[in-house]
């Protein structure tokens, strides 16, 4: 990979984190460069490849503020409104739809019905 040390799959040394291993910890790279590299070798691909970082220089994870709070909740809730109907679908709405599944599985010519 280059001048990063690169270990095998699982052989990591002590004292070396992935990001999710790191958030799981409670905490975060901190502004810090990759350590090292994680291969796993696979046959007729690319290998996959982990980035490692170091756990006696990550930093504390930021706590939730009540602005962040609220700035997450307006964010899902935005997600979560139908463009079509206005109303909140409870999930998540698809991309690949563009609104909720009752508004996509309604012909249109209901919907003009209806109004």
């Amino acid at each position: 990979m280059g001048a990063l040390p690169e270990y095998r799959w699982r052989l990591a040394p002590d004292g070396y984190a992935t990001r999710r291993q790191l958030r799981a910890m409670g905490l975060r790279p901190g502004g810090q460069d990759v350590a090292a590299v994680v291969c796993r070798p696979r046959r007729r691909r690319e290998p996959l490849v982990a980035y490692l970082y170091r756990v006696d220089l990550a930093r504390p994870v930021r706590p939730m503020t009540p602005g962040r709070t609220a700035a997450l909740a307006a964010a899902m809730r935005a997600r979560r409104t139908c463009p079509a109907c206005r109303r909140d679908a409870g999930y998540c709405i698809p991309r690949s739809l563009g609104t909720c599944v009752t508004c996509h599985d309604t012909p249109s010519d209901r919907k003009d019905a209806t109004s």
